[in-house]
């Protein structure tokens, strides 16, 4: 007991001369632990009267509950000045200049957009865009879609709870359009569109492509040679094309646009599975019906509507195999497109 004094002020010493964690953890084992010297003090009241003990007790007892402060304190100095040390070891000086900086590009599918509204441009089109916030009567009800209608279960929609839905087509844009502006127009209208569908070829939000032409005497024969000119021009050859009769509330008569497959030129190949045609696009004459929602006399104008998707336009110009691939953005993949330019 005569010894307590001094084992108390070196269990201080070593505490206090821990450089870690780790060898704080070691002295307060050899000081405090079931062996440790103070927790050995206290079996040796055994040895003492029973006068003596109460008060011998106690000072082990003080002794042991500064020794445990003066490890509780270095170890909270021990975690800030490792926390001090790991910020310091990843400051960053933002002023200094920057290393090693890589251009970047645009995406493919954006390259492929702005490449579609050149040529369209060039064509006489205007670019048109609209809310992907739609609401039931610009996405279903001006394009002939009643509520019943069974075209409405095709679109797989994203409702909201007030009953607005994210858009499952840019047709909306084409409506908002002759309301704005009227007839005559020729407007496209690509942008991002939503509906519950993802696989290999197919994405919940994907990008589409619209056109709209209004007019006088406005033709089947006029849309077919704008599709095919549009067609040759975006992939850079002479491609054949065919119309399939196909239905769509907001035209009639509507046909499917097939074109001759870019891989094998009209062969057969794996892509085009054997057959010599891709599909790319749908299209047709406005119905009447969509022609009065929007404002416009069906008598004294005539019109054509066509849709295509953008993604996979740019999957067929680019020759990628899998949609999922342009919004993974793995930096691998995104990094071949560099050197294309719309």
């Amino acid at each position: 007991m005569a010894d307590l004094t001094a084992l108390t002020g070196q269990a201080l010493e070593q505490i206090a001369a821990c450089g870690d964690l780790a060898a704080l953890e070691e002295v307060r084992v050899h000081w405090l632990g079931k062996k440790g010297a103070l927790t050995e003090q206290l079996k040796a009241l055994g040895g003492l009267s029973a006068a003596e003990r109460p008060a011998a007790g106690a000072r082990i007892n003080e002794a042991k509950v500064q020794v445990q402060a003066a490890i509780e304190a270095r170890r909270t100095a021990l975690a800030h000045a490792s926390i001090e040390a790991q910020l310091a070891a990843g400051r960053i000086d933002v002023t200094l200049p920057g290393r090693g900086e890589e251009h970047g590009g645009l995406h493919p599918v954006t390259e492929a957009r702005l490449r579609i509204e050149t040529l369209f441009r060039r064509a006489g089109f205007d670019v048109a865009a609209g809310p992907e916030i739609e609401d039931d009567f610009h996405n279903f009800g001006a394009l002939n879609i009643p509520p019943n209608h069974p075209a409405r279960a095709m679109h797989d929609t994203f409702y909201f709870a007030d009953g607005r839905l994210l858009r499952t087509h840019t047709s909306p844009v084409q409506i908002r359009a002759l309301q704005e502006r009227g007839a005559p127009l020729a407007v496209i209208a690509p942008g991002r569109v939503y509906r519950c569908d993802s696989d290999m070829t197919h994405s919940p939000m994907f990008h589409q492509l619209e056109g709209l032409v209004v007019g006088e005497n406005v033709s089947f024969a006029s849309m077919k040679a704008a599709l095919h000119g549009f067609l040759k021009s975006f992939f850079e050859r002479d491609v054949a094309i065919r119309l399939r009769p196909s239905y769509f509330p907001f035209t009639e008569p509507s046909a499917e646009v097939d074109m001759s497959c870019v891989f094998c030129g009209g062969k057969g190949c794996r892509t085009c599975k054997h057959s010599g045609w891709l599909e790319v696009s749908g299209c047709g004459m406005v119905h009447p019906n969509v022609l009065k929602a929007s404002g416009v006399d069906p008598e004294a104008f005539t019109g054509y509507a066509f849709g295509a998707g953008i993604d996979r336009l740019a999957m067929l110009y680019y020759g990628v195999n899998d949609l999922r691939l342009f919004f993974e953005n793995d930096l691998r993949f995104l990094r071949q497109f560099r050197t294309f330019s719309a």
